[in-house]
């Protein structure tokens, strides 16, 4: 294991999974440790021995860098929304603000971005684009596997029977997104980012990063931003509002951005992030977990189902 229970509280620590569900029940329950100790420090830790299949993550990178390096037209014949269930959703530069989901009003992020789901709904696949539909489904299988080996290290950390979430996850709504952040051509308007601090919304986020210029940032419980690296063949998993609610604020999620270049690093400062969202079924209900509240810890949210919460959380994002 890369980083142990001994991790700095304003660091990433790189933590490697292999061990769990290996035959060494003691290495097995170093990573439950660490992993349970960076989500209640800082909601981020950098995940190695993940089992993710490297050629399915470089296909799908590359097929969707070839699909953002086609003409503005082209990529415009993947529309905004529709509503074809795992349909493809293409969002153009400047179109969504996630700042707004905190409160802070600013100009659309500096980005465009693809979006996936088989559950969720969409647009018409264009038929330039039919290698990548498949890309984006053997990708996403591959995500599935990963949030499930999460889950249940979480389960472990946490003092849960293995599975006790499997039942939220049937026909979950997990979404997959390639992000591209162009070379700015222009200095950004006042206020305007890469990616405005946000938190996610959903369970957990499993992301392929990539080093760049103007890169993910994660805010520190002291209120410092850390800059978050990007190692080969490793992903970023970071805890997202629904777990936060379920642990009662105990594990948190972290507020997190991407900035933006400074301006004598602009050229070659392109980058490209691979998120994969992982998120419960719209009837799953989040409500605190028994071992996280009682009379000196009362719960601090009242219950709610995923499907109303994502709900509010888009109309905030896209307002």
């Amino acid at each position: 294991m890369d980083r142990g229970p001994d991790l700095v509280r304003d660091s990433v620590p790189v933590i490697d999974l292999s061990p769990f569900g290996g035959r060494d029940p003691a290495a097995a329950q170093c990573v439950i440790d660490a992993v349970g100790q960076a989500c209640r420090s800082l909601g981020f830790f950098i995940a190695t021995g993940h089992g993710v299949d490297a050629a399915v993550t470089q296909r799908f990178y590359d097929l969707a860098r070839d699909f953002f390096d086609q003409p503005e037209p082209i990529k415009r014949e993947a529309t905004p929304g529709g509503d074809i269930p795992g349909g493809l959703s293409f969002m153009p530069l400047a179109t969504e603000s996630l700042g707004g989901t905190i409160g802070v009003i600013a100009p659309g992020d500096y980005k465009e971005s693809l979006n996936y789901g088989p559950r969720l709904t969409g647009g018409p696949w264009p038929a330039t684009v039919l290698p990548l539909h498949v890309a984006f489904e053997q990708y996403f299988a591959q995500m599935e596997q990963l949030a499930r080996r999460l889950r249940d290290i979480f389960c472990a950390a946490v003092g849960l029977p293995e599975g006790y979430f499997e039942a939220d996850f049937v026909d979950h709504l997990s979404a997959l997104r390639v992000i591209n952040y162009p070379e700015p051509k222009t200095p950004p308007l006042p206020g305007q980012m890469r990616a405005g601090a946000h938190t996610d919304y959903g369970f957990l986020t499993i992301l392929r990063s990539e080093a760049s210029s103007g890169g993910l940032q994660v805010q520190s419980r002291g209120g410092d931003w850390i800059d978050v690296p990007a190692l080969d063949d490793a992903f970023v998993i970071n805890i997202g509002d629904a777990f936060m609610r379920w642990t009662n604020d105990v594990w948190v999620s972290t507020p997190h951005r991407v900035i933006n270049p400074p301006p004598t690093d602009a050229a070659g400062s392109r980058r490209q992030s691979i998120p994969f969202f992982s998120n419960p079924n719209a009837a799953a209900t989040i409500r605190c977990l028994d071992q996280f509240c009682d009379a000196d810890r009362p719960a601090r949210y009242p219950p709610v189902s995923y499907g109303d919460y994502i709900a509010l959380k888009t109309q905030q994002a896209y307002a």
